[in-house]
């Protein structure tokens, strides 16, 4: 069934276009409601199809939080890398509690697929990003190359970043993220506890499926591509919500050196864009190490 997809804005941006498109009633993995998301395309693309990174904005944030705050789009231009910015969830789902806490419901769709019967009909970010977009994407003729695709995301985007990644390696060519939930299974993250305990059937136990701490754990002997910091002044790491010494921990266990897992402690920072848009440059970088190989 076609997804019923337009283009409702477009600028021009570094040579390129940033492009806002909505799905008109026709989100099947979120339950039918209009979702938006945002692409830039490079001046490349004119010549040739580019490669993609997909970025996943955090908690309360919309399809316009990191194109507008994370620094991406120069990078990603002269890099002739396209950049696709989904939502962070469905919108207007009329779930009863979806619109009670800021960490929970719209805006925190957390990247996964509910099981939760009350959230399963819309929560399904997980199949809107590794399916529906890039079928959209198709449709619409954006001139992308999604065989050469990579995940970049913040905090809650950064788990899906990783996760996705994790579980789709055939499918992604690296990932990134800043502030990343490594470990939403632990029990001392409270942001992981209250999303698979209200999404899935089986709580934080199921949550494990979508954990990047247990997924790299999984990955042993794969070939892996990931880098991502945190800053030693964010709040969120200090109440143990990240957990990003569980990951490296994991990963060390797995066999994997800093030349495939790089998690980069940064003094000083936040978990703000302030501290996304100083490092971005780097993360852009990363990706086209691995996407400009064919």
């Amino acid at each position: 069934m076609p997804l019923n997809v337009e283009k409702i804005s477009s600028n021009r941006a570094f040579g390129g276009e940033f492009n806002k498109y909505k799905f008109n009633e026709q989100s099947p993995a979120l339950g039918g409601t209009t979702t938006q998301f945002n692409v830039f395309i490079p001046a490349q693309s004119s010549e040739k199809l580019s490669p993609v990174i997909y970025y996943f904005a955090g908690l309360t944030c919309t399809e316009d939080t990191g194109a507008w705050k994370g620094g991406f789009i120069r990078d990603a231009a002269e890099e002739g890398i396209a950049l696709v910015f989904p939502d962070t969830s469905p919108r207007g789902a009329g779930v009863e509690g979806e619109d009670e806490s800021w960490d929970f419901g719209s805006g925190a769709g957390f990247y996964i697929n509910a099981t939760n019967s009350k959230w399963s009909k819309h929560y399904n970010m997980y199949n809107h990003i590794v399916n529906e977009l890039p079928e959209a994407i198709k449709e619409l003729g954006i001139a992308l190359d999604l065989s050469r695709s990579s995940l970049m995301g913040h905090s809650m985007g950064g788990h899906g970043a990783l996760s996705i990644y994790l579980k789709n390696l055939d499918k992604y060519r690296s990932a990134s993220g800043f502030s990343v939930i490594f470990n939403p299974s632990n029990p001392e993250c409270q942001w992981g506890r209250k999303a698979f305990s209200g999404y899935l059937n089986g709580g934080q136990e199921e949550g494990k499926a979508s954990d990047s701490t247990e997924l790299i754990r999984a990955a042993k002997g794969q070939k892996v591509a990931i880098l991502a910091d945190y800053g030693d002044a964010d709040k969120f790491y200090q109440e143990k919500q990240l957990l990003p010494e569980n990951f490296i921990a994991a990963a060390k266990e797995a066999g994997f050196d800093e030349s495939q897992v790089q998690v980069r402690s940064r003094p000083g920072y936040d978990h703000s864009y302030y501290f996304v848009s100083t490092f971005a440059p780097e993360h852009v970088k990363f990706h086209a190490q691995h996407l400009k190989e064919y």
